[in-house]
């Protein structure tokens, strides 16, 4: 009996230990390095869902971004002001920033961190083309802000509407973390920064870390306030569960790269160029059909001028038009001129990594020129060289009288006879040379 005892003992105590390692909750860490759009904004928005769904004791998002698009921004945002999850803003590693879109992340997150060497801060928006003049330092601090606002109603109007958008936005988020919101004032209206000591001087994080280790110990035991209510924090030891973005994710990552987007619209457009101008190829058709349709989908995530798509597209009409109805430069020269501005203005070079690559869009305008004098060559060549089928082709060749006429008779013409007309007469066998042909009827005239 006491030996069964023991062993019953001894089975629940290791039971408890392997439920206590069961039930320890995870800490989940996802990464956000680079621009942030709507790849990183799905990814986040899916680590949330599945930390909560594992019931994870927080979600770390480590930050290195220069920033990015508004829309993506706050989808991520709404999912962590939503979450059940404390979610863990972290700028690293040293040497990392949070800017722009970055900044906005990090104040909405329950709890803000940096390690040393980083940076948070200029979270203008500039979509708008451009950041507005920031005001010069005044000897009195009180009328600095003054100073901002009227530098910032000094733009135009649509350009102050985003600004104190933005600035009431970013406050909004401090005053619900209890954080510093004069300089979330600041960092939209004058763009300002800060680095990791400065923002923990200045109350915008909470603490700094050399790496996750030191964040989890130093995490442990605070009190977060979630969509759920109060939550406190165990993380001392907890074990790290970093989320890779799932195949959909990293296909959307790809799509949505700006210069990835511009080359599939290009070889969409001409895969069905050279489908209609060679007729039953099939491949280039297919292709083209593919990749447009996955341009178009691109584009209607990323942040598009219609100015330059419109410019795009006159380009390429005009060189097509240059290949099917050649006017010797005229158009393709303009079709050029309209590409190469409506590459440079497609995408708004002012949001951080939504831009396409310099190089690229003059290696593509190099292309299509150099295309586009290939064709315009060739109908040169075309227009100078004799007609070899038609009416055309036999002016000037030579026929053969098959009988005695005067002005109208019958010839032989490379093996075949014709209807000819002379204007003197002609003896059988004699050499002609074919003037024109009006139908079946050829005009001739004697060899000498």
């Amino acid at each position: 009996m006491a030996h069964r005892l023991w062993a019953t003992l001894l089975a629940i105590f290791l039971a408890g230990i392997s439920t206590a390692r069961v039930d320890a909750a995870d800490v989940y860490v996802l990464n956000i390095d680079g621009a942030i759009g709507p790849a990183v904004a799905d990814h986040v928005q899916k680590g949330l869902a599945q930390a909560q769904a594992a019931r994870a004791e927080c979600l770390i998002l480590e930050m290195d971004t220069p920033g990015g698009l508004d829309k993506a921004m706050r989808d991520i945002i709404h999912a962590i002001l939503a979450s059940e999850v404390p979610v863990i803003a972290y700028v690293a590693p040293s040497g990392a920033r949070a800017a722009s879109a970055g900044t906005y992340i990090l104040y909405a997150s329950h709890l803000a961190v940096m390690a040393p060497a980083t940076n948070l801060g200029a979270a203008t928006p500039v979509a708008i083309g451009g950041l507005p003049t920031p005001s010069a330092p005044e000897a009195d601090k009180d009328k600095g802000k003054d100073k901002a606002d009227k530098s910032a109603e000094s733009g135009p109007a649509m350009e102050r509407k985003m600004v104190n958008d933005a600035a009431a936005y970013l406050r909004s988020l401090a005053q619900e973390r209890g954080r510093n919101a004069e300089f979330a004032e600041k960092a939209v209206r004058e763009a300002s920064s800060l680095s990791a000591e400065d923002a923990l001087k200045a109350g915008v994080i909470e603490f700094m870390a050399r790496d996750r280790e030191e964040l989890l110990r130093l995490a442990q035991g605070r009190k977060l306030k979630t969509a759920r209510g109060e939550r406190v924090l165990a993380t001392a030891g907890a074990r790290l569960v970093v989320l890779e973005p799932d195949w959909r994710t990293r296909m959307l990552m790809v799509l949505t790269d700006p210069t990835v987007a511009y080359l599939l619209m290009l070889i969409g457009v001409y895969g069905l160029f050279f489908e209609f101008y060679h007729p039953g190829g099939l491949v280039p058709g297919v292709v083209g059909a593919i990749a447009l349709l996955m341009a178009a989908y691109a584009l209607q995530l990323l942040p598009v001028s219609y100015a330059g798509l419109g410019l795009l597209a006159l380009g390429i009409a005009l060189m097509a038009a240059e290949a099917f109805m050649p006017s010797f430069g005229v158009a393709g020269i303009g079709g050029i001129a309209a590409f190469l501005a409506g590459s440079l203005l497609l995408f708004d070079r002012d949001v951080p990594g939504f831009a396409v690559a310099l190089p690229v869009v003059l290696a593509v305008t190099a292309f299509s020129a150099l295309f586009f004098g290939a064709i315009l060559s060739l109908a040169v060549k075309a227009r100078r060289r004799p007609a070899l089928a038609g009416g055309e082709e036999i002016l000037g060749a030579e026929a053969e009288a098959v009988e005695d006429f005067t002005g109208l008779g019958r010839v032989r013409l490379r093996g075949e006879i014709w209807q000819a007309h002379c204007a003197t007469p002609v003896r059988r066998g004699a050499r002609l040379r074919v003037l024109g042909r009006e139908g079946l009827r050829l005009t001739v005239k004697p060899e000498d």
